[in-house]
């Protein structure tokens, strides 16, 4: 089984796990959440290091072991990305399953559980992106919208598109949903590596919002900006960023 493969069949599962937790009734918000980041994380971590027990491993919601930094190949899950959408029995939360390759994130699988049907995207099954809507949409965060996203959105007469987790937005942009995604509020490396992984795959322009790019398997886990867009977009966005720095 390929790297990509095993991604997409442990996303998959771990995102059915999540469902059953759910519709269990046994728990709901915040004790929802933290039951099912529990049960995910344990099913992903245990089959990982069965299945690549020579690779690293970065868990949001596992004591981080940094011998992982002197490895070339470091798996970095999130068990569930959005936690409070998973909780809310919202549809825009997903599962993460990427891998790391020399710091650059280059397989994984994004799954989709809420939207039901058993969507994951994964980094070798790319399909073409959709047409792009005349007016770009960006996605942003429902709560706490990235002042760089409502700036650049304000300069290219955009329109904001409120959603859950960074892996619902990310994939919003592979699915067609979105144009681009701008985020400047604070994330985790767990947070982008697998959403990076596909959307590279299916050829959107993937980097930190000053251009650069984004690196994995660093001792500080702390990635806090990306930029996740349409290619005919990216050196529009990035130089209107410039602009308000």
């Amino acid at each position: 089984m390929t790297d990509a493969q095993l991604a997409a069949q442990l996303a998959l599962q771990a995102g059915q796990i999540l469902i059953d937790v759910r519709a269990s009734g046994a728990f709901e918000g915040k004790a929802l959440g933290k039951e099912g980041d529990r049960l995910a994380n344990a099913f992903l971590c245990e089959a990982l290091r069965r299945e690549r027990p020579d690779d690293g491993l970065l868990s949001e919601e596992e004591k981080d072991d940094v011998a992982r930094c002197s490895m070339s190949r470091v798996w970095i899950v999130d068990p569930v990305d959005g936690t409070r959408e998973y909780g809310e029995a919202r549809s825009d939360w997903a599962v993460h399953v990427g891998l790391a390759i020399n710091g650059e994130a280059q397989a994984g699988a994004v799954a989709l559980p809420g939207l039901g049907g058993g969507i994951v995207l994964q980094t070798d099954q790319p399909a073409p992106l959709p047409e792009a809507a005349p007016v770009p949409r960006l996605v942003v965060s429902r709560t706490r919208p990235a002042k760089e996203a409502v700036e650049v959105s304000k300069a290219i007469g955009g329109e904001l598109v409120p959603m859950g987790s960074a892996g619902a937005k990310a994939m919003a942009v592979v699915r067609g949903e979105a144009e681009i995604y701008l985020h400047s509020g604070g994330q985790y490396e767990w947070d982008s590596c697998a959403p990076v992984a596909v959307a590279k795959a299916h050829g959107l322009h993937c980097s930190r919002i000053d251009g650069s790019p984004l690196t994995y398997n660093n001792k500080d886990t702390y990635l806090p900006d990306l930029l996740i867009c349409r290619p005919e977009w990216a050196e529009r966005v990035l130089n209107e960023v410039a602009k308000l720095s």
